[in-house]
């Protein structure tokens, strides 16, 4: 009897000393952040920033994350009378964690400076990991239209693919690589390693990507 009410003695003081609990926030109800698991299939035209945002959406609801606001990280462009859009400013304050309950960012300044976005954090809204660098097909290209700081282009320097809105040849889209995987610094980034060949779904295709890209929940 003294035996086994020395060993609860000791369970409740390790509990009481900070072991670590069971991991209770993870699933699509706590999940804030995402990769698509699927694109537009019209390569990088996504309908522009509404049809990005309506797809995180439909993907986040489909996946049991009901209740927030999903807006796609994307930048737009000043073109046409149209505002410019920076991604950072359009994602809420954070924090943001996957489905597995992992936290990739505490804040926006977080974000874009020292995150834990990479291959095993930046997995899809049903919690699945998406092929990087290395396996076939390599899908790390993500679509973001940004700089690495998270701010749009200068007006005159298309990196949108029109805001979302062309699927052919012309024109290219900055990308980031989830697994942060590439021969060179830029190549390393979440956010802006390369631009696109063309818009279109093959464009994409052939540089490493499969027409993916970022939500996170703005609330």
């Amino acid at each position: 009897m003294r035996q086994a009410a020395l060993f609860a003695s000791i369970a409740i003081l390790s509990l009481s000393c900070g072991a670590a609990p069971a991991q209770e926030s993870a699933g699509p109800g706590t999940m804030t952040f995402f990769v698509t698991s699927v694109g537009s299939s019209k390569g990088a035209d996504l309908g522009g920033l509404e049809g990005a945002d309506r797809h995180c959406q439909s993907l986040a609801q489909g996946a049991g994350a009901s209740g927030k606001t999903w807006r796609a990280y994307l930048s737009t462009q000043a073109t046409g009378g149209a505002n410019a859009v920076n991604a950072r400013d359009r994602i809420g304050r954070g924090p943001w964690q996957n489905v597995k309950g992992v936290m990739v960012a505490k804040d926006v300044a977080d974000l874009h400076r020292e995150n834990n976005i990479n291959k095993q954090t930046a997995v899809t809204e049903r919690g699945d990991v998406v092929n990087g660098r290395g396996d076939n097909p390599n899908t790390h290209d993500m679509i973001t239209g940004s700089q690495g700081d998270g701010t749009t282009f200068p007006p005159d320097q298309d990196r949108t693919c029109g805001n979302y809105t062309k699927s052919g040849s012309e024109g290219v889209v900055m990308l980031g690589h989830h697994d942060r995987m590439g021969t060179s610094g830029d190549a390393q980034s979440w956010n802006a390693a390369h631009e696109s060949r063309g818009c279109s779904q093959d464009g994409l295709r052939s540089t490493g990507g499969a027409g993916l890209f970022y939500c996170f929940a703005a609330n």
